[in-house]
């Protein structure tokens, strides 16, 4: 579990404590900075499922449908953070 300050554009800052595979989302969300992620480029078996849990915390994070090519072609979702994180207590 890691304690993050939260900081949403126009909206105050707030506290989360995350963990578990949110914590891991979270943390290539950060990463990715305004690339964003897909479960492409970072797999894992229940995206939506940890973005839905950060969004329930509050953590502002935008979907974008992307399609793409290959043998068996559709379409992706690209997850971006929409605040600026700091881990632990920072203001």
């Amino acid at each position: 579990m890691a304690l993050f300050t939260i900081h949403p554009e126009g909206s105050k800052p707030f506290k989360a404590h995350i963990k578990g595979r949110e914590l891991w989302a979270l943390d290539r969300l950060v990463q990715a900075g305004g690339k964003g992620c897909t479960p492409i480029t970072e797999p894992a078996p229940r995206w939506s499922a940890y973005v839905h849990k950060l969004r329930k915390m509050g953590i502002p994070i935008e979907t974008r449908h992307e399609k793409h090519g290959g043998p068996f072609p559709g379409t992706h979702a690209k997850y971006i953070l929409k605040a600026r994180v700091a881990k632990g207590d920072a203001a």
